[in-house]
């Protein structure tokens, strides 16, 4: 009986050992995990502004490390982050990550100051950078085999750059004026300019911007008549017009007519307000939409 005891004993004793051995010899053939860090984005925020952040594709993530900080999307932009600072003067860092549609992590490792350096930043500069040393060019499915990064180049210069080439689609109301700025077309895509005026002592912040297509002919219309049509991208970085001053956005749809009965219709919502607008547009403003081949985009 003593033996068979010994004999087991030694049987425990050698498969430990070889558990052991294997687990030190699997660590050991691994790659240590400060190879996969991945760098993060240093930034500053402070107690009575709000910073501001442009992704460059829709956010679908976002998590923050610590309550001194407060973070939400600025809808219905979808790419765009408001970050600031829950409570005064804190001291120790913290952070906050963020995952996009596109499939990119984001980690900022965010300090405390009264006065920072910079309020807004947009990652697709810095996107376009890398990609420009690193890498092709991506082509992403709502693209439908459009170029992405010459979409967003042709979207930001449009932003910063475009003059107005439409001037008889606007509505105004409470002091408020919205209007398309500009319409242009590019393979096979439509860029729409809208522009918000806020001449009145009040601010506008946006809820949503809808484009549908509607019967003209009928005046009860119904969410069932109506075909919403959802933008691909948006380059919109403020949804806020604060008293007396103005923001303007670029809207990317997918190129389409109108029947001889249908208008499109664009509206856009205050948020936790009344002052909504509307425009309409009709065929002959779709097909005399301006080539982008005029613009220089550099």
């Amino acid at each position: 009986m003593n033996k068979n005891k010994s004999h087991y004993l030694l049987i425990i004793l050698f498969l430990l050992f070889a558990s052991r051995s294997s687990a030190q010899d699997s660590i050991s053939s691994h790659l240590p995990l400060e190879e996969a860090k991945l760098k993060s984005f240093k930034m500053q925020v402070t107690y009575n502004k709000t910073s501001h952040l442009l992704f460059p594709s829709r956010i679908r993530y976002v998590d923050l490390g610590s309550d001194l900080l407060i973070a939400s999307k600025a809808d219905p932009i979808g790419n765009v982050l408001r970050v600031k600072s829950a409570v005064r003067d804190f001291e120790e860092e913290t952070n906050f990550s963020v995952i996009t549609e596109d499939g990119k992590f984001y980690n900022f490792d965010v300090y405390y100051s009264s006065f920072p350096d910079v309020l807004s930043y947009d990652l697709l500069k810095q996107q376009r950078s890398m990609e420009q040393q690193y890498s092709t060019d991506v082509l992403f499915e709502d693209l439908k085999g459009s170029s992405s990064s010459l979409t967003e180049l042709i979207m930001e210069n449009l932003y910063e750059k475009s003059h107005r080439t439409i001037k008889h689609i606007a509505s105004k109301s409470f002091g408020i004026q919205f209007s398309v700025r500009a319409l242009h077309v590019n393979d096979n895509k439509y860029y729409f300019t809208l522009q918000l005026n806020n001449s009145s002592n009040v601010a506008y912040e946006i809820e949503w911007v809808t484009f549908k297509i509607v019967d003209k002919k009928i005046l009860k219309r119904t969410v069932v008549q109506d075909k919403l049509l959802v933008p691909i991208r948006v380059n919109m970085p403020l949804t806020s017009a604060s008293h007396h001053s103005d923001l303007m956005g670029i809207y990317l749809l997918d190129q389409f007519t109108l029947l001889k009965d249908q208008v499109l219709e664009i509206e856009i919502l205050e948020k936790n307000g009344g002052r909504h607008q509307k425009v309409e547009l009709e065929n002959k403003d779709l097909i005399n939409a301006r080539l982008i081949s005029g613009l220089t985009i550099k």
